[in-house]
C-alpha cells in the first residue's frame, strides 16, 4: 500500500474571517507563522505575566494547533496581529474556551486574549486588535458577555481591557498565582 505524502497547505482549512483596522490585518494563522510565534512566545517579556517562564517550540506548536481547533469546532479563535504597512507578524488576538479550572467559572463566556511581540509594545497595537476582535465577536457571536484574565501586575493589558470595556469581575487565584477576572458586556 503506498500513500502519497501530504502537502501542507498554504491557507489555512479552516475558514477564518480576515479583519481589517486602521494600521493591522487580523487573520489566522499559517505555518509560515511559526518562527515569528514560537521568538515571541520564548521571550521573558511576553511570557512574564503569561505562565511565568518561556514557552518551547514544542509548546508553541501545540498552541498553534489549539488556536485552529478554536476555529474549527467553535467557529472563534484567535488571529495574527500583522502589520499592514510592513506585514510583519506583531503578536495574537482573540477568543477562545481554555476550560479553565476557575472560580468564578467562566460558563459559556469566551475568554478574550492577547499577546504581543516586544517591539509591538506600547504602540496601541493591543488596544486596536483588541476593538476588532471584541466587536468581530459582539457582531458574530451568540455570548452576551465576553472575560478575560490579567495579572494584577499588568498594567497595561488592564488599561487595553478597561478601554475596550472591560471591568473588574473578582480578584481569585489561577494556578497559584493571583489573577483578576474581568468581563465585557454587550
Amino acid at each position: 500500500m503506498s500513500t502519497a505524502p501530504i502537502q501542507s497547505p498554504v491557507q489555512s482549512p479552516v475558514l477564518i474571517p480576515v479583519l481589517d483596522t486602521p494600521r493591522f490585518i487580523l487573520r489566522g494563522h499559517v505555518l509560515s507563522d511559526f518562527d515569528a510565534c514560537a521568538a515571541m512566545w520564548a521571550h521573558p517579556d511576553v511570557t512574564r505575566f503569561i505562565g511565568g517562564r518561556p514557552f518551547s517550540r514544542s509548546e508553541t506548536w501545540a498552541r498553534l494547533l489549539r488556536y485552529h481547533g478554536h476555529w474549527a469546532m467553535l467557529g472563534y479563535g484567535f488571529w495574527v496581529v500583522e502589520d499592514k504597512a510592513t506585514g510583519a507578524f506583531l503578536g495574537e488576538v482573540g477568543l477562545a474556551d481554555f476550560r479553565r479550572e476557575i472560580e468564578p467559572p467562566f460558563g459559556d463566556a469566551p475568554e478574550m486574549g492577547w499577546s504581543l511581540a516586544p517591539a509591538a509594545h506600547g504602540k496601541g497595537v493591543a488596544s486596536e486588535a483588541v476593538a476588532a476582535a471584541a466587536a468581530w465577536g459582539d457582531a458574530n457571536l451568540k455570548s452576551d458577555r465576553f472575560v478575560c484574565i490579567i495579572a494584577p501586575e499588568n498594567g497595561a493589558s488592564i488599561r487595553v481591557a478597561e478601554k475596550v470595556g472591560f471591568r473588574e469581575l473578582r480578584r481569585t487565584e489561577y494556578g497559584g498565582a493571583p489573577t483578576i477576572v474581568f468581563e465585557r458586556r454587550r
